[in-house]
């Protein structure tokens, strides 16, 4: 916990969120976000069983003493729908830290910002603890933390593209100017991916695609877990500058063996 990074009042020593959908069963779902080494799993609301104790349920494989449950808007494309789905996850599982997320239409799926911002005055206005997912824009990231937002998520890319980060000087930008953790959410498909994201400065990485969609997702989810790792540890080393006008040879030029 050397290096924690704490979100509403609750600290985390893996600096990896992973979802708990899109995997071929729950034991794939169980042995990957194992692997992965995640404190922390978005779990979408409705799309996955969490109240038929009929049908298998994702907390008999993913349990919630283990795990800190990021109930999420996922499918969501109105503010009136989104509120409505973390009302009744409170409910179902009493959970007030949640995942915010709007989107607009087919195919990008972009975050519906003008829905976004909406319907998190709604939630925050109603207790609710506000992780929220949004564009790379630092004017609209900034304004969803002076409303309340716990956390900001701006996209890596278009959701489920595997893209990576397709505009890392606004993702630096958002950063710079936050004072809530910042996580790149969505459009991370492989471990370079999420270690850059970290380079970059942010708090974690969420990431659920990358993961399920991989030929070994279990595989995936231990390389990304040693990708977050290895980003935050050279965002601390910090690195060494560019130059673009010339070579910089690494062993010196005097004391050499003359002929």
């Amino acid at each position: 916990m050397d290096d924690a990074w704490e979100v509403a009042g609750r600290r985390f020593a893996s600096r990896l969120v992973v979802g708990t959908g899109r995997y071929r069963n729950l034991e794939e779902t169980r042995d990957s976000i194992a692997a992965s080494g995640a404190e922390m799993v978005t779990v979408a609301v409705r799309r996955v069983n969490i109240s038929d104790a009929a049908a298998p349920m994702l907390q008999d494989f993913v349990p919630p003493d283990r795990y800190t449950y990021l109930p999420n808007t996922a499918g969501c494309h109105t503010a009136k729908d989104a509120v409505r789905t973390l009302r009744l996850a409170r409910e179902a599982g009493g959970w007030n830290l949640v995942k915010l997320e709007v989107l607009g239409p087919p195919p990008f799926l972009y975050p519906d910002m003008a829905a976004t911002m909406e319907a998190a005055a709604a939630l925050i206005a109603d207790g609710f603890e506000v992780m929220v997912y949004c564009a790379d824009d630092p004017v609209a990231a900034k304004r969803l933390e002076e409303m309340g937002c716990v956390a900001i998520m701006p996209l890596g890319a278009p959701i489920g593209s595997g893209l990576g980060v397709a505009n890392p000087t606004m993702i630096r930008a958002i950063k710079a100017q936050a004072k809530v953790p910042v996580l790149v959410d969505a459009g991370i498909g492989t471990a370079s991916d999420a270690a850059f994201a970290m380079e970059l400065g942010c708090d974690a990485v969420l990431l659920n695609s990358a993961i399920a969609h991989a030929r070994d997702p279990v595989g995936m989810a231990v390389a990304m877990k040693h990708a977050v790792i290895a980003g935050r540890a050279a965002f601390l080393a910090g690195r060494m500058p560019r130059n673009y006008d010339s070579a910089d040879a690494s062993s010196p030029m005097t004391g050499m063996i003359s002929r």
